[in-house]
């Protein structure tokens, strides 16, 4: 919605849209995720086949999170707000300022330090929900103080708006589905992963392969992703299309690139990179080797797949995304796994196969709907 109304030149209608998802964040939230997240967060770690003791760990980090998020919430939705609206720096300038404090806070209440007493994995929790409670504060006086691109001033309306929210849920809630729904599979991968006869060193391989150094391509696929939505979002608003479809396919081959050069390292050097995080044990080392030789070719599918979702995503088809991840990373991947369990013959590399060619079928979904060009009559 940001980047419409800014590709149509509407600087009042940007911090209008802006406002109304500032309230429907704060009460998403309170309302929802504390309540919710707290009294669910036992049963997520069960799921997960978690031991009691790290179900005694994890708990009250949990539950510190969920009860505390707006943080969070808010740090996301102002940055992609601001990134939409043509100023990706400001949140990156944010990111940074909050990984520093997150560093610092957990630094003081992990371990404890003078009179602040140890408060392990929950310190952990309070000091990520202060850093980010304190950066979006700092990014909510900007905007009310006319700081940025983006700001709250008196002649705007401050009611909710009927209208404008439906449009937040209509466009927003098939993509908070969608991650929501990445994140359920990732539970169940883990709960896969659980029940291998190397259970804990194929969770290890998989946090150090696929969390951390996969990471180097999701996560500069997702910043991709974003930057495709917001091009393609303004270009759509000013009424070019076209020039919409080229900047998706340009992304798509920029994450190309950046995906070349780290399966190259994944496959020549994987031994070097594990070592990185001191993975030393002989099974974790052939878990994590194995992975990685996977993830090398999965790169290439999702570097794609993040890019064009960022171009449907954009220009306001947010539907065609949640059903190709419902199909790509639940149903083909679980399905998979599940089969191969039920035959007794899941091991790790059924489950390395499991995410490629679920990265592989959203790749091909993820295209196919883009390159038709219905987003290109989509009305907001």
């Amino acid at each position: 919605l940001v980047a419409r109304a800014a590709g149509a030149n509407d600087h009042h209608r940007v911090d209008q849209v802006v406002y109304q998802a500032f309230l429907v964040a704060v009460l998403l939230a309170v309302g929802v995720l504390a309540p919710s997240g707290y009294f669910l967060a036992p049963h997520l770690l069960r799921l997960v086949n978690a031991s009691p003791e790290v179900i005694a760990q994890a708990l009250p980090f949990l539950r510190t999170m969920f009860l505390f998020s707006i943080g969070m919430l808010l740090f996301f939705m102002l940055g992609g707000a601001l990134r939409a609206a043509g100023d990706a720096r400001t949140p990156l300038r944010l990111g940074v300022v909050m990984t520093a404090l997150n560093i610092i806070f957990n630094v003081l209440l992990i371990s404890g330090a003078g009179p602040i007493p140890a408060l392990g994995t929950r310190g952990a929790a309070i000091g990520t929900v202060l850093a980010s409670g304190c950066v979006s504060a700092v990014a909510m006086w900007m905007m009310l103080t006319g700081r940025l691109v983006i700001h709250f001033h008196r002649e705007m309306s401050w009611k909710p708006d009927v209208t404008i929210i439906r449009q937040l849920f209509r466009f927003g809630l098939p993509a908070g589905i969608q991650g929501v729904a990445m994140n359920i599979a990732g539970v169940m991968l883990l709960r896969f992963i659980g029940s291998l006869e190397h259970s804990a060193e194929a969770q290890a391989a998989y946090a150090v392969g696929y969390a951390e150094l996969f990471s180097l391509i999701t996560w500069t696929s997702v910043g991709l992703m974003g930057a495709a939505a917001a091009v393609a979002g303004q270009n759509l608003g000013a009424g070019n299309p076209e020039r919409s479809l080229r900047a998706v396919h340009l992304a798509a081959r920029i994450g190309l690139g950046v995906a070349a050069c780290l399966a190259a390292l994944f496959l020549s050097i994987p031994r070097v990179l594990l070592g990185i995080f001191s993975i030393t044990d002989p099974i974790v080392v052939e878990l994590g080797t194995q992975l990685l030789r996977y993830l090398s070719v999965s790169g290439f599918f999702i570097t794609v797949a993040l890019t064009f979702t960022g171009g449907l995503q954009g220009t306001g088809d947010t539907r065609s995304p949640l059903y190709i991840t419902l199909v790509s990373q639940l149903v083909v991947p679980m399905g998979l796994c599940f089969a191969l369990q039920s035959m007794g013959r899941l091991e790790a590399s059924g489950v390395w196969t499991a995410i490629v060619l679920g990265h592989a079928r959203r790749w091909v979904l993820t295209i196919w709907p883009f390159q038709q060009g219905k987003w290109k009559t989509i009305q907001v």
